[in-house]
């Protein structure tokens, strides 16, 4: 389940996803699964050739993007989370949700 983010925000991402942008959604979340873990980050893009290569750079393999819907996603997890958003210029964005 998602907390901490609002319709307008989702709004946004999925926009973003379909438009071809590699496009970055943070909030709360909790799943039994990952008792450590109190937020994720999805990482979309519509366009899964880009997303693969996106990916790639940060050690992510296809198999692990999700493509249940319209938003094709890789979802960031812990360290690996932490790593990628400094990277990409977003710590700021994840403080909110550590």
């Amino acid at each position: 389940m998602a907390f901490g983010i609002n319709r307008s925000q989702l709004k946004d991402w999925k926009a973003e996803v379909e438009s071809g942008n590699i496009a970055f959604l943070t909030h709360f979340w909790y799943d039994p699964r990952f008792p450590n873990e109190k937020s994720v980050t999805k990482v979309g893009c519509r366009d899964i050739q880009k997303l693969v290569r996106w990916g790639k750079q940060y050690g992510l393999k296809k198999e692990w993007i999700h493509e249940r819907d319209a938003y094709p996603h890789f979802d960031l997890l812990g360290n690996k989370q932490k790593e990628i958003m400094k990277v990409e210029g977003r710590s700021e964005e994840l403080k909110k949700f550590l």
